[in-house]
């Protein structure tokens, strides 16, 4: 698979919200390999991890965000779904399941029906280690502050607004990978 073929379908202009996708992505991928180098015994496909953590963010553009450039009418936490689409649509059903269940430690069913959240009724919720470590990468990388980068600390507290259990998770994931 070719993932920058696919950015270049989605995200063809040289603009702004390309280069802030390509940016996030990059620093994403980049320490799911370093999760997987210093982790073999998680015996996770670093190709497939490079792959999906250079596409986990491509339904961003379809997004109302307009702080990071996106300009899009969805709400942006439907940007996981859109991106699972996308990928499937492609022919990639596993990175499609990455996109859908990166966001925040997964959200599920209960989640949806509680929050309201505008999601299908479904758990989204990272299964394999490669969804895993891509959702736990994700994490230490805001797309509205690029340049920096959060430690396990700043990033557990982070996730505290969508409530403790996404925290313990993180912090599970943290012992895990880190």
């Amino acid at each position: 698979m070719n993932y920058q073929s696919i950015i270049d379908k989605y995200y063809p202009e040289d603009g702004d919200l390309r280069r802030l996708l390509l940016k996030h992505s990059h620093q994403v991928a980049d320490r799911c390999l370093l999760i997987a180098s210093n982790h073999p015994e998680l015996h996770a496909d670093e190709s497939f991890l490079m792959e999906a953590a250079m596409l986990h963010d491509i339904g961003i553009r379809w997004c109302h965000a307009p702080s990071i450039f996106c300009t899009g009418t969805e709400p942006y936490i439907r940007h996981g779904l859109i991106g699972g689409e996308l990928l499937r649509f492609e022919g990639f059903e596993r990175h499609a399941r990455v996109c859908e269940r990166h966001t925040g430690t997964g959200i599920t069913r209960q989640q949806i029906e509680r929050q309201q959240l505008p999601l299908p009724l479904a758990d989204y919720v990272p299964e394999t280690i490669e969804e895993q470590i891509v959702c736990y990468a994700d994490k230490f990388f805001s797309k509205s502050h690029p340049d920096r980068v959060l430690n396990v600390e700043q990033a557990a507290q982070s996730l505290e607004k969508f409530g403790h259990e996404g925290v313990e998770k993180f912090l599970y994931w943290s012992k895990l990978f880190e």
